[in-house]
């Protein structure tokens, strides 16, 4: 049994279909016809005992029987008889059987007969299945019955009578082989049907599967699988998942490859820079030519702000990376105190402007967020205004309702490059001057998105930008989840 389910699971799939129909076509038809055999059989029986009580009920039946029995005999005895189709025969108490003479043959006694016989209260009459002399199979009535004896005694007897069964045996032999055909062109059809219906039901998995197939063996993500939109079953569903899927994993591929490509862009110029630098460093150690001081000076500064760059760049790459790698694959969140953090951001802010002014006005609110990540954001935010503020400016923060804006009275952004500002890479014409990686926003948007939030820039009236953060939370902690 277990090496067959074993080779049942290896199977294909419209295999297993196609075994799964005609077993139940095969049952099912096995029911039903088990079913009409039997029903058949019965009326059959019920037409042998209409018959049975009717030669029960033939005139001059008790006449016949006491003859019977004054001339007890196991044969016929008479040449010419009623029917000579049917048996009739009396059993005494002794249980010797006494047949009529115009019976066909006798019929074997059993124990039901002796106990009719026997029995002290009359019963019912009793029919039965049985053999007559000659080996005939018969259908038999036997009833109660007493006479009064030469001695004037009664004495208790039984009735029997008999029809062959061979007509009804022919009859459901019939039935049951015409069945056995019906049951196995309809098991043999469901079959066939049943592969019909899984080739045709699983063409879309075989398409599924031809799809999966090419983009493992090309790396193809442009495929996709025609699906009706109309249709709701699980194929096309799986079929939309699919194309989902290799959507995503396509769109995540180009934004990677971008990523790349722009990262490689933005380290080429400092490399290039310190490439160079070092060159004229060590061709003048290598030819014996002293660089001027001032401008041996001015080198090493240039190196110093170039590593200082790529380590600025490099490290707003992890932070950027470890932010998608956490969205995808769901970094844990923790209950943040907001106006904390921000707090922590200003301290951080008020020592790389210490010329600004920086006022704050902070209410309590408490969100979900990744607590370094979070205030990697706020910092960012704020070294932009910090950047971009004229000298003993004024930047305004404010959180209020989980809403944090920050204001300051720069140069605002343009109008036409607003659409961008959250564009990794990108820096604004005006601003490439100034040192960083064009990777902080960038930063910002993911951490807010990753905390269910949003972020926004824009003019501020009277000039300058205004960054605005709103996240979910509450004005109270909520309580942690074990």
């Amino acid at each position: 049994m277990n090496k067959l389910l074993r080779r049942y699971r290896t199977l294909p799939i419209r295999s297993r279909l196609s075994l799964l129909v005609a077993a139940a076509v095969a049952f099912a038809v096995a029911a039903v016809s088990v079913t009409c055999w039997f029903l058949v059989q019965g009326k059959l029986y019920d037409q042998l005992k209409d018959e049975l009580d009717k030669s029960m009920g033939m005139p001059g039946l008790r006449q016949q029987a006491e003859a019977a029995i004054t001339n007890c005999s196991q044969t016929p005895w008479e040449a010419d008889g009623f029917g000579r189709t049917t048996y009739f025969q009396v059993i005494l108490e002794d249980g010797t059987p006494c047949v009529m003479g115009f019976s066909v043959g006798g019929v074997k006694v059993t124990q039901t007969d002796k106990d009719v016989v026997s029995a002290t209260e009359r019963t019912e009459a009793v029919y039965y299945n049985s053999t007559a002399s000659d080996g005939t199979d018969v259908r038999v009535k036997v009833s109660p019955a007493s006479y009064r004896q030469a001695t004037g005694e009664q004495a208790n007897i039984a009735l029997v009578v008999a029809l062959p069964l061979n007509g009804t045996q022919s009859t459901l032999n019939d039935l049951a082989l015409i069945l056995l055909l019906v049951s196995g062109i309809g098991v043999v059809g469901a079959g066939a049907a049943g592969l019909a219906v899984a080739r045709a039901g699983l063409r879309p998995v075989d398409k599924l599967t031809e799809a999966v197939e090419h983009v493992a063996r090309t790396e193809d993500l442009s495929i996709r699988i025609p699906v009706e939109d109309e249709s709701e079953d699980e194929v096309a569903r799986l079929s939309r998942s699919f194309n989902s899927m290799t959507s995503a994993l396509a769109n995540s591929r180009e934004l990677q490859q971008q990523l790349i490509a722009d990262a490689g862009h933005e380290l080429r110029t400092p490399l290039t820079s310190l490439r160079t630098n070092i060159e004229l460093l060590t061709r003048s150690e290598e030819t014996g030519r002293p660089i001027p001081a001032d401008d041996r000076k001015a080198l090493l500064a240039s190196v110093k702000a170039q590593m200082t760059e790529l380590a600025s760049l490099i490290g707003d790459l992890q932070e950027l990376s470890r932010s998608e790698a956490g969205q995808q694959g769901g970094r844990h969140l923790q209950v943040v105190d907001f106006q904390e953090t921000v707090e922590a951001a200003l301290r951080r802010a008020r020592l790389r402007g210490p010329e600004l002014t920086i006022t704050a006005d902070l209410q309590p609110w408490y969100v979900r967020s990744e607590p370094s990540a979070l205030e990697r954001a706020i910092v960012n935010i704020l070294d932009n205004a910090v950047k971009f503020s004229p000298e003993s400016g004024t930047i305004e923060v404010a959180l209020d309702a989980g809403v944090l804006t920050v204001r300051d009275h720069g140069p605002g952004i343009p109008a036409d490059e607003l659409p961008h500002v959250f564009d990794r890479f990108w820096r604004s014409p005006s601003a490439r001057a100034l040192p960083g990686s064009g990777l902080g926003l960038s930063i910002v948007a993911r951490t807010v998105e990753q905390a269910g939030g949003e972020v926004s820039l824009s003019r501020a009236d009277g000039g300058g930008t205004l960054a605005t953060v709103r996240l979910p939370g509450a004005v109270t902690a909520p309580p942690e989840v074990p």
